[in-house]
């Protein structure tokens, strides 16, 4: 148990690589209690999450959620989040542990009027069940009664009187459900969920599997590889960021840099075998000259070697590109790869 975001957090249950292939090949659990819960409510409320993330909230369904960021006026990233449209004129947004107080701080001080805006993130559990038979789990915990949410959407389910919303989006590169439910049904949800899940083989797993299976699919972790000095264009997700919006905050930032040219771009790479694990905060260099420094390493349980991610300049930010880490006073080789450095199963 280690100290995470001010929440005490499970690193490891069976072991990190045991509990990183449960989830590629099977079923496991993850607890996301300490991830934060905002509540928006109001006839403006759209209107005024749209000038405050990237990404454009009307396009959103009932039901429907995406991929966001908060954004300095910089344009750097305080925050990357999903926002979920539960109703009509009401949004969950789910952040980062970190960033709970920060983030809603930020926000607050922004709010206009017409808006109800809540955090709610004490009185909230949630889990993540990922894995290929996650379906499967799904439908047996259910018996049929409800049909599964799809990619990217989002279904109130009263169980017991209670509420409890299941997503689909996930953080591992598999198929998976995230559950939210009042606090107080947070040990019964999990056992439930671990006792009907004991069939498919679900295993709980910890902070080190979470960060191994999502390094291997090139997801950032934010206050490693996203913080307030880099912009989403930098990291590669411009995807996530519309421009054509006539205005949200950092947009002017993120215009002028696209303008100009990305100086640097977040690169997954991979190690020659032989060679030890990377960290974060290791030189990367390029002809004896550093160029850049890690975001993140690892261990990749499936690839069986160590991987990571990288700023590097936007003329070295292609795939086959040879690096070099610093690990300890000594520089291994290393390759600037596509991402995801593996593949999703299917």
């Amino acid at each position: 148990m280690v100290d995470f975001g001010g929440w005490s957090m499970p690193v490891q249950y069976s072991g990190i690589i045991d509990e990183h292939h449960a989830v590629r090949g099977g079923l496991g659990i993850f607890d996301i209690s300490h991830m934060g819960q905002f509540f928006v409510t109001g006839e403006a409320a759209c209107a005024w999450l749209n000038r405050l993330l990237t990404n454009n909230v009307e396009r959103l369904g009932i039901g429907e959620c995406q991929y966001t960021f908060l954004l300095n006026e910089r344009g750097g990233v305080i925050d990357d989040l999903i926002v979920y449209r539960i109703a009509e004129e009401r949004w969950l947004l789910v952040v980062n542990a970190a960033k709970i107080d920060e983030n809603f701080a930020w926000m607050q001080a922004r709010l206009e009027g017409g808006i109800d805006f809540m955090d709610a993130s004490d009185e909230h559990a949630g889990f993540a069940v990922q894995g290929p038979r996650s379906a499967q789990l799904f439908d047996a915990f259910f018996g049929g009664q409800h049909r599964q949410p799809a990619r990217n959407e989002i279904l109130r389910i009263d169980i017991d009187g209670e509420p409890y919303f299941i997503a689909r989006t996930g953080y591992t590169g598999e198929d998976g459900f995230e559950v939210f439910c009042v606090a107080g049904r947070a040990v019964r949800a999990w056992r439930d969920i671990l006792s009907r899940g004991a069939a498919f083989g679900i295993k709980p797993c910890g902070l080190g599997a979470r960060d191994t299976l999502r390094l291997e699919m090139c997801y950032p972790l934010n206050g490693s590889d996203l913080s307030p000095e880099t912009t989403p264009l930098e990291a590669g997700l411009s995807i996530f960021v519309d421009l054509n919006k006539p205005d949200f905050i950092g947009r002017a930032a993120l215009v002028a840099q696209k303008a100009e040219g990305v100086k640097r771009r977040l690169v997954p790479f991979k190690m020659a075998a032989p060679s030890p694990p990377p960290r974060a905060h290791y030189g990367v260099f390029k002809d004896g000259v550093q160029i850049a420094e890690t975001t993140s390493g690892s261990l990749s349980p499936s690839l069986q070697t160590g991987i990571g991610l990288a700023y590097v300049p936007t003329a070295l930010a292609r795939a086959q590109e040879t690096i070099e880490i610093d690990i300890r006073g000594r520089r291994f080789p290393a390759t600037i790869e596509k991402k995801p450095l593996r593949r999703a199963t299917a």
